[in-house]
């Protein structure tokens, strides 16, 4: 049997895993780990500027591609505590990453030793698995069971402690029989495909709802042969965005109180049932749950059978993997079809087409500064398909939520449950990291970049490319419009006269220079007919230089985002003016119908 450290063991196990790649910063108590690291060799390193940066990048690789498992390391203390954001976003999202911390010697634990914190403690509500390995002989097991769990039922992150000591101990392990454990999913039986199909057969105006569990059962293709199959319109929620194509002739728009379409809330209020697929009834796409259910039948299929019934009970529910349950569903879909069992929808699926050509927003102004809405018209026209886009929380992501276009699974990358400023820079190279030939975009407001724009030194160290489309209107946007409720404009105003930039007024950090002072390129826009050009020099830049590109818009300061103010997805305040003639919304997935 062959001998050899437990660090050195994990890293094996790491790589027999399918691991390829990794995000950390190393540390005194880790070093063992990054010893074993670089003398085994196959897997990546990329060295963050901030450990919290380092999880969300493995958020962002694991995102990307269907069987990826993104994994960030850190050393004992501040590091673990650094990535447990990164956790609970993870945990909130079914993402499944692994976070590998140092610790100090086992002999020191609870004796107040520096930077020994019971981080295992702190993870463990949100991981699958937190654990503190006090013996060597046990890690393998653990790194074992840490994939198991990740994979299996929901997916989700887990977080492993070593110390220092049980890293360098030498076990006896043969990395040449290693076998990851079978995986467990639910699986749907046929009775009940056939019971929840029956009642879509039932239904006058059904709907799909579309989760971010079909993309992680990389079960988007079953989802539309289905949906076509029976002719219903689906709607993809934001973490689903992207599972059909925009213009796919069955694809109703998002549902919401934020980041919806006028012509998906109209469709979703004319509905009489609904089938949520992978998906968990958030607050934001739900809003008043009286008016969201009133009049539907709901049937809901979810990995995880806790979810059922956690925020309103269904009229059936089905626990399975979203790609079982969609195997079944086009089966026995087929059949039907093959026997005249399927209703014609073609009228219901046509009026919900009728919607999107006659309520769209406006999204062409020539105003100086630019309105926010024209920058997402101009990125529709420079970004093609391929695009992956990222983005996290904000006015910013908000509104490219309502005006730019999605076609493809995965190729809208967004933190949904937590939504942690900072998350688009380090999240992007992630990205970027796992699909080194993709065309990425990144999209933020000001406060997001600066949260974490340290990591921007990543993509210039690293040659990461990709595109950063960054508004800027010098406002925590998204609170002062939440602020509207209360009456006040407190504490959300960024604006400052930077002495060393008197060329930006009011408009505070000069932006370009951070970016360029820390390896990247940077272009600064001032009026909309800029933007095309910024973007397509952009695109040149990064191929040319192979760094991140930042493209900052210069916004009007104040902007209010379409949204409910009343938590009812039938009472959207269209703030803006909507559109009213065809060159109002040019690049539209329908011409305007006036």
């Amino acid at each position: 049997m062959a001998r050899m450290t437990a660090a050195r063991a994990a890293v094996e196990i790491l790589k027999r895993e399918g691991v390829t790649d990794a995000f950390g910063v190393p540390g005194a108590a880790i070093n063992p780990f990054y010893a074993a690291l670089k003398a085994s060799g196959g897997i990546t390193h990329t060295l963050a500027r901030h450990v919290e940066g380092a999880s969300h990048m493995a958020e962002g690789y694991t995102r990307t591609r269907p069987g990826n498992i993104g994994v960030c390391v850190g050393t004992s203390g501040p590091a673990g505590t650094d990535m447990i954001t990164g956790l609970y976003s993870a945990t909130g999202d079914s993402v499944p990453i692994l976070c590998v911390t140092g610790q100090a010697p086992t002999a020191v634990l609870q004796k107040e030793d520096f930077q020994a914190v019971d981080i295992a403690a702190i993870a463990r509500p949100v991981t699958k698995m937190a654990m503190t390995v006090l013996e060597a002989a046990q890690v393998p097991g653990v790194f074992q069971q840490a994939f198991h769990l990740m994979r299996s039922g929901r997916p989700g992150p887990v977080l492993i402690d070593l110390p220092i000591d049980v890293q360098r101990t030498e076990i006896e392990f043969d990395p040449g029989t290693y076998e990851p454990l079978p995986v467990h999913k639910p699986v749907a039986s046929r009775a009940q495909i056939e019971k929840a199909l029956g009642m879509l057969n039932a239904a006058a105006r059904p709907l799909i709802v579309a989760g971010g569990g079909i993309l992680n059962a990389d079960a988007a293709e079953l989802l539309v042969r289905f949906a076509e199959l029976t002719g219903t319109p689906v709607v993809p929620t934001l973490m689903g965005w992207g599972v059909l194509p925009d213009d796919h002739e069955l694809n109703a728009g998002m549902v919401g109180l934020q980041t919806s379409h006028r012509h998906g809330n109209a469709t979703f209020l004319e509905s009489d049932f609904v089938l949520g697929i992978g998906n968990r009834w958030a607050n934001r796409h739900t809003g008043r749950l009286d008016v969201y259910t009133a009049g539907r039948t709901f049937v809901h299929v979810d990995i995880d059978p806790t979810q059922i019934g956690r925020i309103f009970a269904p009229d059936y529910g089905i626990a399975s993997d979203a790609r079982a349950a969609l195997e079944l569903f086009v089966e026995v879909a087929r059949e039907l079809g093959a026997e005249g069992g399927l209703p014609d929808r073609s009228a219901w699926a046509a009026a919900a087409q009728e919607k999107r050509a006659t309520l769209q927003r406006r999204t062409h102004f020539d105003d100086v500064p630019i309105k926010p809405q024209r920058v997402y018209e101009e990125m529709n026209r420079a970004f093609g398909p391929e695009t992956r886009y990222v983005s996290t929380i904000g006015l910013a992501q908000i509104a490219g939520a309502q005006m730019l276009h999605v076609h493809r699974p995965r190729h809208w990358i967004n933190c949904g449950q937590a939504g942690p400023l900072g998350w688009t820079v380090p999240a992007a190279l992630g990205v970027a990291r796992a699909d080194p030939g993709a065309q990425v975009v990144a999209l933020s407001g000001d406060y997001d970049f600066q949260f974490m724009l340290e990591e921007l030194a990543v993509g210039a160290q690293h040659r990461i490319p990709y595109v950063h489309v960054l508004l800027n209107n010098s406002y925590l946007g998204l609170i002062r419009q939440a602020q509207r409720a209360f009456d006040i404009d407190f504490q959300v105003n960024l604006e400052f006269e930077n002495v060393n930039a008197p060329e930006l007024g009011v408009y505070g950090v000069d932006h370009v220079r951070v970016a360029e002072g820390l390896g990247c390129k940077a272009i600064r826009v001032t009026a909309p007919g800029e933007l095309g050009p910024a973007l397509e020099e952009a695109k040149k830049l990064a191929a040319e230089f192979r760094v991140p590109v930042v493209v900052e818009a210069i916004l009007e300061r104040v902007t209010d985002i379409s949204m409910s103010t009343t938590n009812d997805i039938s009472d959207v305040t269209e703030f803006e003016e909507i559109a009213t003639e065809p060159w109002h919304a040019p690049t539209s997935i329908r011409t305007l119908k006036v």
